[in-house]
């Protein structure tokens, strides 16, 4: 369960002559006591309420527009549901809630109700929350088995089985092509031909995911033999509670169909509720945990629209819930409030779960979890916290040893570093060293200048001199801040195993010598690591110990340098786990330290971290901006890696935009610049990009070109990124 805001629970229980109803907010631990309110209820009224709300809907065009009365009155008949239907205190909590999921509980006899439109005078109840449906039955099945998600998804597209739909075969395709960049999250079935009932019967438990774009029929007399409309028969409730009798069903059903197939006008009935939930509950009986389905006629380019926002949301780890409400509010922007579309869908399951946890964002996680967000950091970190937290240290361990000339030399090379005049600032750390190859400080400057410039094999010998002359003075705070900036090169490079031996050392030096600040980075660099292996909630434990540590003792100036790191790692967990309230809570607690340092160079990380929050919300000119931004502030300070790594970003959001032209550019860019870099891993990424390019154009030989130079790369490092390949090169054959 991966919530993007507050997660409230609405329990709502039929008596015989009303409601009982209980909100409140689901947390950990849940409350021993809790509320409920009654209220009394005229069913015959409600029953007119629903059936005049069918009414209403029904005077929609074949474009799905009322008319201004009648989308006026939908308001109305949703006011009065909610005048009748909630007590003063339900409706008190809902209307002074924040956004977030609304797991709306109930019986099965009140499934006829239309939840989802009721109206509080400001918002139709499925606009403001991410709402799903849980119900209650007085059925007796045995408990469905759920099946368990493997961190590569398998999803199946049944689009137009019976061929007399051409925009459900669109639909599908449209789909499929949204799913090709994330390969390594998801693999996709698109099943067109040949559709059925005996592949359908032999093939459904296989997925995790399945989306049906096509007929669906309902037979009034018999409501088990509803069902989808495949290539010679149906698929029916029957068969799919058979199935599930032996073993889970997929764990998302999408049914982009409606029941009245066989009816041009698309209306509804009255019992158009249960038409939906027939299907519905017997896949929800046999394991499937959430299920969309529609309950009327779409028009053919809105059920594409909606689809297609729905699994964009979903696949950059929005919760299913949240990707539905964002999918509406798509269709209102397109088609306006008066168009029903968007109060077509219904959602049975739990809406704050996500089932994309977003793992391999390519090259946007490694940007941003690889690259941007640590590498600078970790530099800057340790270089100025030791220089400002250490400068009394500094003075007296080496101001004896050296001539003012040497030690002014030395503050004009930081300098250098800081406004990005990296060679001057090579040239200067070489003539410290020749003065006094004692002054162990230039040479981690000499290292931290190397791998800006992307020359990683000088930076490591650099670092292993700083180490190697650390211990010789029996410095050991140095050589555990040594041993970090080794670690996090080798993890630059891909060596996993490298990276984690050497953190682990500088951990254990830095408590055996209480020494507090590179304890607190430590914790931080491993954290990293374990964001990097997609281990999320050991990152934020990790996190919460380093920031706990910076925070007693911020009023030193590495310790704050420190802190701001780490809040910005955490507002990267918190996005990881879509949870962007809290993410941009700690990005803006971040952005302040960094400010009240005057650390400006900084402010890359943040731009990139903002611009990818808005890239997920497909608010591209502003994800834009703040990419650009970044760049600029990279390219000041010639951070090398740091800019393919921009490039690859900016060409991903192009990608996103379909603006082929200027992704090309991007990611051609992006590997001219690796290329006169140590950087193997920014580079494969960009032929992988370039790859994934040209196969979305049909140019397989060019994709076959540049996932092969990728696959060489990803072959001697220690990434799991060469099977991948390996598999979209397999897909290129076939």
């Amino acid at each position: 369960m991966n919530p993007d805001h507050n997660i409230m629970v609405l329990e709502v229980l039929k008596q015989e002559d009303g409601l009982k109803t209980g909100i409140f907010e689901q947390k950990e631990v849940v409350p021993t006591v809790r509320n409920y309110t009654q209220v009394r209820i005229s069913w015959e009224e409600i029953d007119r309420l629903c059936q005049e709300e069918v009414l209403i809907l029904n005077q929609a065009d074949k474009a799905g527009l009322l008319d201004q009365e009648s989308a006026g009155n939908l308001k109305k008949i949703g006011q009065l549901l909610w005048d009748n239907l909630f007590s003063r205190q339900v409706k008190d909590k809902l209307k002074s809630a924040g956004p977030g999921g609304l797991i709306l509980s109930l019986d099965e006899e009140l499934i006829s109700i239309p939840w989802e439109l009721l109206y509080d005078g400001a918002d139709f109840l499925c606009l403001k929350f991410s709402l799903g449906r849980l119900v209650r039955t007085k059925q007796n099945p045995d408990l469905p088995e759920y099946r368990s998600l493997n961190p590569r998804l398998r999803m199946l597209i049944l689009a137009n089985p019976t061929n007399d739909l051409k925009s459900s075969y669109s639909e599908g395709l449209n789909i499929k092509n949204q799913f090709d960049r994330k390969r390594k999250q998801v693999s996709i079935d698109f099943k067109s031909t040949s559709v059925d009932t005996f592949y359908v019967k032999k093939n459904l438990r296989d997925y995790d995911i399945v989306h049906f774009a096509g007929h669906c029929e309902y037979d009034a007399g018999n409501p088990k033999n509803s069902g989808w409309l495949l290539e010679d028969a149906r698929f029916t409730a029957r068969d799919i509670l058979t199935l599930g009798e032996t073993a889970a069903l997929p764990a998302l059903v999408f049914s982009n169909a409606c029941y009245s197939a066989k009816a041009l006008s698309g209306s509804l009935d009255t019992h158009y509720q249960r038409k939906s939930y027939s299907l519905a509950s017997a896949f929800l009986f046999s394991g499937v945990r959430h299920y969309i389905g529609t309950i009327r006629k779409i028009e053919d380019k809105a059920s594409l629209i909606f689809a297609e926002e729905f699994y964009s949301r979903l696949i950059y780890g929005k919760t299913v819930g949240e990707s539905l409400r964002l999918a509406r509010m798509k269709l209102i922007r397109e088609f306006g409030i008066a168009s029903i579309f968007w109060a077509s869908y219904l959602l049975y399951g739990d809406p704050n779960f996500s089932l994309f946890k977003d793992k391999v964002k390519l090259p946007l996680k490694i940007k941003l979890i690889n690259r941007v967000h640590s590498h600078k950091k970790v530099l800057y970190g340790i270089i100025l916290g030791l220089i400002l937290t250490g400068l009394l240290i500094f003075l007296h361990s080496w101001l004896p040893t050296m001539n003012p000339g040497t030690y002014l030399l030395s503050i004009r090379s930081q300098r250098m570093f800081n406004q990005g005049r990296n060679e001057e600032a090579i040239l200067a750390s070489n003539r410290i060293i020749k003065q006094d190859p004692e002054f162990i400080a230039a040479y981690s400057l000499l290292g931290d200048t190397y791998q800006r410039q992307g020359r990683f094999n000088q930076a490591l010998k650099y670092y292993f001199d700083y180490a190697a002359h650390s211990q010789k003075r029996n410095d050991k705070n140095n050589l555990a801040a040594a041993y970090l900036k080794i670690g996090w090169l080798y993890q630059q490079m891909g060596e996993y195993v490298k990276a984690f031996d050497f953190y682990n050392k500088a951990l254990s030096l830095s408590l055996e010598n209480k020494d507090k600040l590179n304890q607190g980075a430590a914790l931080r660099k491993m954290a990293v690591w374990h964001m990097d292996k997609d281990d999320n909630n050991k990152a934020l434990e990790l996190l919460m110990k380093s920031s706990q540590i910076n925070q007693d003792r911020q009023f030193l100036p590495g310790h704050r340098f420190n802190l701001a790191c780490d809040y910005f790692d955490i507002g990267l967990v918190f996005t990881n786990k879509d949870d962007f309230v809290s993410a941009r809570e700690f990005y803006g607690k971040s952005l302040k330290l960094f400010e009240r340092m005057r650390l400006k160079h900084e402010l890359s990380d943040y731009y990139f971290n903002l611009g990818e929050m808005y890239l997920i919300e497909k608010q591209h000119q502003k994800a834009l901006d703040c990419y650009s931004q970044g760049l600029k502030i990279d390219q000041a300070q010639g951070n090398l890696p740091s800019i393919a790594a921009d490039y690859n970003m900016i060409g991903e959001l192009y990608l996103d935009m379909d603006n082929l032209k200027d992704a090309q550019e991007c990611f051609n860019q992006a590997v001219s610049v690796a290329l006169n870099t140590d950087d193997r891993l920014d580079l494969a990424n960009a032929y992988y990009n370039l790859g994934a390019l040209y196969k979305k154009t049909g140019r397989k030989n060019k994709a076959r070109e540049y996932f092969r130079d990728a696959q060489e790369i990803f072959s001697r490092v220690d990434t799991s990124d060469y099977q991948r390949i390996k598999k979209e090169l397999l897909e290129l054959d076939n």
